[in-house]
């Protein structure tokens, strides 16, 4: 019986190509959820598994929260599916929920808002157990001056100057109500929740609030950045490594 599923996903994006498929890359989170979908289902070429993602993170980066869905013929309940694909699927992603939604139900199109995390680590020693989720910065940035900069990106403006995509056709307006800087010991996360982010989106906020704290950048600077549409008025793509996609609201 074919039926609709919503899947709620976990991985470490550090060897993937990111989370959409890609013609001759094997290794995207996407095309290897796919892949064993379609060995359960026996799925063929003229009816392929095609798993709809809230978002399409780039290569290294990671997620805690990823949702998605897709249609499938099968007589397997829930807990099976969900046994099935965490047998068979790497080690660095895990399917933490498999449920029967709505056949409207779309991940992407039906998402009211997404929550990113970016996590930095300074100091004089290595955080070896967390290398992979944090980038490293040189020295301590000025976090004040930051979250100051920060208060003029919050609300809905035309973010063309932190997109990634340069040729971007369609509009480049979004909404980020909320941009927390966050310290503990050596780490300072920043928490970006919003209703949508483009192409590598959070990764050019974060490169452009660190050049903030860093005094590269008045914080008042952001505004006049903002109002550019210029991608090359703005920061540098932070490393993918510190990213992490921790919420999908619906």
């Amino acid at each position: 019986m074919r039926r609709n599923y919503k899947f709620i996903i976990s991985y470490d994006g550090t060897r993937f190509h990111g989370w959409e498929r890609q013609p001759g890359k094997d290794m995207t989170i996407q095309g290897k959820i796919e892949s064993v979908l379609t060995r359960m289902t026996g799925a063929d070429s003229a009816a392929p598994v095609n798993l709809i993602g809230a978002g399409r993170t780039d290569a290294g980066v990671h997620a805690r929260a990823m949702t998605a869905n897709c249609s499938l013929d099968t007589e397997m309940t829930e807990e099976e599916i969900l046994d099935y694909l965490n047998t068979y699927l790497p080690e660095d992603i895990s399917v933490n929920e498999v449920k029967i939604c709505s056949d409207r139900f779309h991940a992407r199109y039906n998402a009211l808002g997404k929550t990113y995390r970016y996590t930095c680590w300074y100091g004089k020693n290595k955080p070896v157990f967390d290398r992979k989720y944090v980038t490293v910065l040189d020295e301590k940035p000025d976090t004040e001056k930051m979250r100051r900069a920060a208060e003029y990106l919050t609300g809905t403006h035309d973010f063309k100057s932190f997109c990634g995509n340069t040729h971007m056709k369609k509009s480049t307006v979004r909404c980020v109500d909320t941009i927390n800087i966050e310290e503990s010991g050596n780490y300072i996360r920043l928490y970006f929740h919003g209703n949508g982010f483009l192409q590598n989106m959070v990764r050019i906020l974060t490169g452009t609030l660190l050049e903030v704290g860093y005094g590269h950048l008045e914080p008042e600077a952001v505004k006049e950045i903002l109002s550019a549409c210029d991608r090359q008025k703005a920061g540098p793509t932070a490393r993918p490594e510190g990213l992490c996609m921790m919420k999908v609201d619906y």
